[in-house]
This record gives structure tokens, C-alpha cells and sequence, in this order.
């Protein structure tokens, strides 16, 4: 598979945008590799895709799965955790950042092949590079119909199960500032590229199934007006807004180099961005919900936004019930 530098694929999404031609792209948290290639060119020996339904897997199915499912994380330890949230802390403290979006890898041991994942997981945005990763997401990261573009950010989970969990977690103070947060942030991000940029819908609830129960995330709806020529400019506008602000925090810049200093592994493709372009309308997701195969082992990656009013052991907790499949 071709991959592109930023410069490269901002021309060649341009290119194709201007022509109405379909295509598929990932790209990477650093931006430094992207995939873009025409839909007809998409090799599934190589990539399969259902991204809200536009897909490359449609006509391939798999048996249901026969064995119970084996699924055993091995979290980093509350001491090394700690480590790197007290780096986070000690930068928000210094007024370096006002949100931080941590996250870590976990070796899992499983039964489940990467395949397994994309064909059982239920997720409105899946892709798998054989032999590399799978994503099974649900969060969006912009669409374009029209001339209008529309984003989602969530932030905010909670265990389903527990009593008057809607509530809680619509109520508690330190998820309350970290959604508001992100969400201004994507409104001033949206700010850069259209017009007429509104919050028309702020902290709904969607609820996730997993092979370990329900979950409630929070999102919001973010919108804005994109001139009529937007399709010649689809690079251009998509790499403007990356990387995308619920997965950094806030300011952009600066919390990215507090990343860098406190996370302990590479995060390449996770928390990058894929989607389409039909030759009309654009869909894409951020690449959360992430397993990746490195020499026959497997790595899950996960985090959560940490804030002043951030509890360690809190953190540490939600970072771990990230790690899961929702497997049917």
C-alpha cells in the first residue's frame, strides 16, 4: 500500500475532489503517512472498509464465531500510569494546557484474530490493514454534505450499569468542563475553514455495546457553512483541522508537545483519522477504539481527557474499561 506525505495527499485529495472522483484515505496522529487512493484501486487483500456503511467487505461474510471469546488485558501499572498523568498535571497546573487527552498502550491476550474484530465488532466505522490493525470507532470525525460540515466530538463514558449513570454522568462537574472544552475547541476549529459556525445540539447521549456491557458516551454537534468550491479544497480543510481536538486537548499545539513528553509509546495510526469522499459528500471517524498486531502480539490503545479536577485512580480506571471489543 502507497503511502503519502501531508503535502502529497492534501494535492491528491484536492485532485480528486475536483474531479467527483470516490476515494478512501487514513492518516496518521503526526500526519507524516497517509493513505488516499481511488475507491476502484482499494485492494481488500490489502484493506477492508465499512465506514457508515460505505464499504469494500460486503460481499464477503464470515462464519459466526464458534468459541467463546478470549480477552485478557495487561495494563500498564498504576505506578507507571501515574508517572506520566503527574507529568499532564504538573503542565495544566503551570497553565501550559487546560485539557489533555493521555492515552497508553495495553498488551492484550486473545483469541480473536484482527479479522474476527472488523467481521463480529459492531461499530459504525470499521477498517482493518491486514496484519497491521483494526478500528472498530464510533466517533465521528467531520462530514461534509452539501456545503454543510457537521462534527461530533465525544468525551464523557460511563458504565451503563451503574445506578442513575445518565444522570451522573450529565452532572458531574469535571465531565461537564472537559465536553465544554472540546467542544469549543471544535467550534474553533470549524471556524477556520466555514461560516455561520453553531452548537446545535450539546452533551446527548449514545449508548455502546461491549463484550464487557453497555457503555454511555457523550457527544455534541458541531456545524458550519463551507464556500460552494469546497470539494477542490478537501485537503486543504481536512488537514486544517487535524489533529482532531478530542483526542489532543486544549490549546492544540502546546498540549500535543505535552503528549509527546508524557505518553510512553508511539501512537502512529491510533487516533488518526479515516473516511471517504463519494464524489460528493464526505464521512470520516477518529481512529479510537484501536487493536494493533506487531510480531504475532497484540496491543490495544486507549486514554481519556485529563482536566485540573482530574482523579488519578479515576483515570486509571477509565483508561482500563476502555479496552475492550464489542463482539456479537
Amino acid at each position: 500500500m502507497n503511502l503519502y506525505t501531508k503535502q502529497e495527499a492534501v494535492s491528491r485529495m484536492n485532485h480528486f475532489g475536483t474531479l467527483g472522483e470516490p476515494f478512501v484515505f487514513i492518516i496518521d496522529y503526526k500526519q507524516q503517512q497517509v493513505y488516499v487512493e481511488k475507491q476502484q484501486q482499494v485492494n481488500p487483500g490489502d484493506l477492508l472498509y465499512d465506514l457508515n456503511g460505505f464499504s469494500n467487505s460486503s460481499g464477503k461474510a464470515m462464519k459466526p464465531l464458534s468459541h467463546p471469546v478470549v480477552w485478557h488485558p495487561h495494563p500498564m501499572s498504576f505506578s507507571d500510569y501515574s508517572n506520566s498523568f503527574c507529568i499532564v498535571k504538573r503542565n495544566i497546573h503551570a497553565g501550559n494546557s487546560y485539557l489533555v487527552n493521555l492515552t497508553c498502550e495495553t498488551p492484550v491476550e486473545t483469541n480473536l484474530s484482527l479479522e474476527d474484530i472488523f467481521y463480529h465488532s459492531v461499530a459504525k466505522y470499521k477498517l482493518l490493514w491486514k496484519e497491521r490493525f483494526v478500528v472498530f470507532s464510533p466517533e465521528i470525525f467531520i462530514r461534509i454534505k452539501d456545503n454543510t460540515i457537521c462534527s461530533y466530538p465525544m468525551k464523557g463514558t460511563i458504565d451503563a450499569t451503574l445506578p442513575n449513570a445518565r444522570t451522573r454522568i450529565l452532572e458531574d462537574s469535571k465531565e461537564t468542563a472537559e465536553h465544554a472544552t472540546i467542544v469549543d475547541l471544535i467550534r474553533n476549529d470549524l471556524s477556520t475553514v466555514a461560516r455561520e459556525v453553531s452548537v446545535p445540539r450539546f452533551r446527548y447521549i449514545d449508548e455502546l455495546q461491549t463484550n464487557n456491557g453497555c457503555l454511555l458516551q457523550v457527544s455534541s454537534e458541531v456545524t458550519g457553512l463551507l464556500p460552494e468550491d469546497w470539494h477542490s479544497r478537501i485537503g486543504d480543510i481536512l488537514f486544517n483541522l487535524l489533529p482532531a481536538g478530542s483526542i489532543t486537548g486544549a490549546p492544540k499545539k502546546k498540549t500535543m508537545q505535552i503528549i509527546e513528553e508524557a505518553e510512553t509509546y508511539e501512537r502512529g495510526f491510533y487516533t488518526g483519522v479515516m473516511g471517504y469522499f463519494d464524489g460528493s459528500s464526505l464521512d470520516s471517524a477518529v481512529m479510537i477504539r484501536f487493536l494493533e498486531q506487531r510480531d504475532n502480539s497484540m496491543f490495544f490503545k486507549s486514554g481519556g481527557g485529563i482536566t485540573a479536577q482530574s482523579d488519578l485512580q479515576k483515570e486509571y480506571n477509565e483508561m482500563k474499561q476502555k479496552v475492550y471489543v464489542p463482539i456479537y
